[in-house]
């Protein structure tokens, strides 16, 4: 990656990172933070997402074009990367905030690595609280997602099961006082659990 990795504190935080009680010490970001006067909306949803899911995701942002938003997202499979690529595709800002250090070797998912140099040549960033060399572990995934809430004006969940990474991100979102928008899906579907 040709764009330098830098390091922040706490008074350049992105968003409302900054008023949580457990906000990090410090973030390294590669690219672009999001312009101060942008509006943060994280989306999140399943790694398995149905069409109607996908259309979700493609309507309401494409809906949030010319806008002065940004759309925050974790780089996983499934609807966070939907939510970039929407993004992208809509000139929209988005930051990524990958559940690895920001380092080529380890960025995660490995799947997604082209998407994250889309998101820079964007004029996008990546974002992380963890050393650029961190391997994504299971017990770090909460916690970025505590960073996606953290920083986000307000969370929108997009198709979820009742035990997942998703409404990890839509409680902490709930306590720290954010907006926490749900789109609404078929009773019969397991993804639809989640955001009812």
């Amino acid at each position: 990656m040709d764009y330098p990795l830098y390091e922040i504190s706490e008074d350049q935080f992105p968003g409302d990172l900054s008023e949580i009680p457990d906000k990090p010490a410090k973030l390294y970001v590669r690219g672009a933070l999001p312009p101060p006067e942008h509006k943060l909306l994280t989306v999140v949803g399943s790694r398995k997402y149905s069409t109607y899911g996908k259309q979700a995701v493609e309507h309401l942002l494409g809906g949030l074009a010319g806008y002065p938003v940004t759309i925050v997202s974790g780089l996983a499979i499934g609807i966070d990367g939907l939510a970039h690529r929407a993004a992208l595709d809509y000139s929209i800002n988005t930051i990524a905030v990958p559940g690895s250090g920001l380092n080529e070797s380890v960025l995660y998912p490995r799947q997604n690595r082209c998407l994250a140099h889309e998101i820079l040549a964007s004029g996008g960033g990546l974002v992380s609280e963890f050393e650029p060399d961190f391997h994504a572990v299971g017990y770090g995934f909460p916690q970025r997602n505590r960073i996606m809430a953290g920083m986000a004006h307000a969370v929108l969940i997009i198709e979820a099961t009742l035990k997942s990474g998703t409404l990890i991100t839509s409680r902490l979102a709930t306590d720290y006082n954010r907006d926490v928008l749900a789109v609404p899906g078929s009773i019969f579907s397991r993804n639809s659990e989640g955001p009812h």
